[in-house]
């Protein structure tokens, strides 16, 4: 799938601005703050209906304005369509094929993106809440469903937080909708647990392959997913994940009585990456932390192709430089002709011939772009 054009209007620094884009590379260059990475991030709110950056969607709409619109229109082996999404204060709007979508997941993954930014090279070593975001938004795309029960279980988390808080938590009353509220998320956890182990089988696989090729067989890659539950295996089935949820909900039950807190859930669960066995997020060097973010990347694309049946759009947001030549020649060679790429760069030095050959490139500054060349 490519996106054939990207029209913005008060999104962000830009007033209105309409692209059209090359199905293969496109490189967009310019200074820093000089609306860029807002580009990418229009294309990627288009598919996802919200942001890599922030969970505002209010910091999105231009200064001033009361609305930000994003239009576009993706290519499909099915054919073209037209995509629309609109930012308010009343909250979003999407459509596709001109018709208005009543649930994000029936807009959702009808584009699929992969965002590479300098901060998911912190992936490996940042924190815990930078993995738990990643698989959600990854595995929101490819199973919208996901996304519904995720909101479901952050709701339910919330206002049994609250309750937790609450000076009378000890009360009988209050006690019981706890208890009520704990059930519910024991559900829900066991949902979400179920598909991230099933996404993070997947990924393993790939992640494997790509890493062991950009190390010429020096390197084996290994994924763990860290649950609540402790480590849940391949097997582990979903009544086996909500039985040990609830008995850990049960062991810790005083202690968040004590601290007003939800100790146990997806929501504090975390991924651990193996390179030869060693954990590399506390002894792996800063060139094995990169490959491994690279190859997690890398493997996203291939198995959002293997899901949907073609390859996601990959947004590159001031990548490149940060990649020494090895790896920006998997990066770019593993997937030339194959996916759609947009670069964004402030100068092109900074980016191989191989990815500007039959490039079209863009000068941005001031919210303004325009074409380089055709």
């Amino acid at each position: 799938m490519f996106l054939e054009f990207i029209n913005v209007k008060h999104f962000r620094n830009y007033v209105q601005t309409a692209i059209d884009l090359n199905p293969s590379v496109n490189v967009f260059i310019g200074e820093n703050a000089q609306g860029k990475t807002n580009l990418l991030e229009a294309i990627y709110v288009l598919a996802m209906a919200k942001s890599h950056r922030t969970p505002h969607d209010k910091e999105l709409i231009q200064w001033g304005e009361n609305y930000a619109k994003i239009e576009g229109r993706v290519s499909k082996n099915s054919g073209s369509i037209p995509l629309e999404l609109t930012l308010s204060k009343k909250g979003k709007k999407a459509k596709a094929n001109h018709l208005e979508k009543k649930r994000l997941s029936q807009y959702i993954g009808l584009c699929n993106v992969v965002m590479f930014s300098p901060e998911d090279l912190q992936l490996v070593k940042g924190s815990p809440g930078l993995r738990r975001r990643f698989l959600d938004m990854e595995i929101g795309q490819i199973q919208p469903i996901y996304l519904h029960s995720l909101a479901q279980y952050q709701k339910t988390l919330l206002q049994r937080n609250a309750l937790l808080k609450q000076t009378n938590r000890k009360a009988p009353s209050v006690l019981a909708l706890i208890e009520i509220l704990t059930e519910q998320l024991v559900e829900l956890a066991g949902e979400i647990i179920a598909r991230r182990n099933r996404f993070i089988r997947d990924l393993r696989e790939w992640a494997n392959q790509i890493h062991r090729s950009i190390t010429n067989d020096h390197e084996e890659l290994s994924i763990q997913y860290r649950s609540s539950v402790g480590e849940v295996s391949d097997e582990t089935d979903l009544s086996r994940i909500k039985k040990e949820m609830l008995s850990a909900f049960n062991q810790v039950f005083d202690k968040e009585i004590e601290r007003g807190l939800t100790l146990v859930g997806p929501h504090r669960d975390d991924l651990q990456f193996y390179v030869n066995e060693k954990n590399v997020q506390t002894f792996g060097s800063q060139g094995q932390q990169r490959t491994t973010a690279l190859s997690l990347k890398l493997a996203e694309i291939e198995l959002i192709a293997n899901e949907v049946g073609e390859y996601p759009l990959l947004l590159l947001d001031d990548v490149l430089s940060e990649l020494d030549d090895q790896r920006q020649t998997h990066l770019i060679g593993t997937f030339k002709e194959r996916v759609q790429t947009i670069v964004t760069t402030t100068s092109v030095s900074g980016i191989g011939q191989e990815m500007l050959k039959d490039a079209r490139s863009f000068y941005v500054k001031d919210g303004s772009v325009a074409s380089v060349k055709d």
